[in-house]
């Protein structure tokens, strides 16, 4: 659904700019593209908000304070990859490359990927290609509904789980953007004391553990449930054996969604900072990337 809103958005701006554009043809040449540059810049300008109010959150964080011209050269970066993500990836590629499970079992160990708020499995196009070339098996789920509760996606988590072991005859390792790692969690939660069985290894990207300041402005059901220690983060960071020794916690000083920075962290766990890297581009980054490529690998 979220690819076929997206293609709905990208052709009525389009539309509109054309219409400005023939409105308004005959006039100065700025005022006649107007239409085309105008929305552009509206994004720029919420983007450089939020990394405002990010940087001032981050203030009172443990985290290593991240430079004004750290903060700066992140945005720029985040706004072209939400430019890719949302203007082309997600809403015309989310099925341009398929899960890969194997007839037979093999010998290594395959993947989850569970995406974030308002994403879809198109976000992972690097990481299915790398791990096509390595013949590694994965599945990468598209959440819906895309505004319901985070525990709503736990049947959808269960089965791609369960989808990548018959395929492997190992337990999988997931990787989870943003929301996704909490979707993880409440699965974890929901499979019982032996759940932590069923899985290898849990790799998060900028995963609101502990709620994000954010999602305090958020009226969607799972915008809600993350906002910083809301009650249904509480009850999961409470939960009996969350396994967080099974955890690779990757954090950023300049996660502009998630913050303040820390609260993407987990106590026992690998907490691995990403230093300046922005919060969508966190799952984009060949660093970040490559490093847990390499702990895939390991397993």
């Amino acid at each position: 659904m979220l690819a076929r809103v997206l293609k709905f958005m990208l052709i009525a701006q389009l539309l509109f700019g054309c219409a400005w554009f023939w409105a308004f043809r005959f006039d100065a040449l700025g005022v006649s593209l107007a239409g085309l540059w105008v929305p552009l810049a509206a994004l720029a300008a919420s983007f450089a908000f939020k990394f405002f109010l990010a940087a001032r959150v981050n203030r009172a964080d443990p985290a290593p304070r991240a430079s004004a011209a750290a903060w700066v050269q992140a945005c720029g970066r985040e706004l072209w990859c939400a430019l890719k993500v949302f203007g082309w990836w997600q809403p015309f590629r989310s099925g341009a490359t398929a899960d890969w499970l194997p007839d037979r079992p093999g010998s290594q160990t395959g993947v989850v990927f569970i995406h974030g708020f308002l994403c879809n499995r198109a976000i992972w196009m690097r990481w299915l290609k790398a791990l096509n070339h390595e013949g590694r098996a994965y599945s990468a789920i598209t959440l819906e509904p895309v505004f319901g509760s985070i525990d709503g996606y736990v049947t959808q988590v269960d089965a791609a789980i369960t989808r990548v072991t018959a395929a492997t005859g190992r337990p999988p390792i997931l990787v989870c953007h943003s929301m996704g790692g909490l979707a993880a969690r409440a699965w974890l939660r929901a499979a019982g004391p032996h759940g932590g069985q069923r899985v290898r290894h849990i790799i998060t990207l900028g995963t609101p553990h502990h709620g994000t300041w954010l999602a305090k402005f958020s009226r969607a059901q799972n915008g809600r449930e993350m906002r910083h220690g809301s009650p249904w983060v509480r009850e999961l960071s409470g939960a009996p054996d969350n396994w967080s020794s099974r955890f690779t916690c990757w954090y950023s000083n300049c996660d502009n969604i998630v913050f303040p920075a820390t609260t993407a962290t987990l106590a026992g766990a690998d907490n691995r900072l990403a230093a300046g890297v922005a919060h969508l581009e966190l799952a984009l980054d060949k660093h970040v990337m490559n490093a847990c490529l390499e702990t895939i690998r390991a397993s």
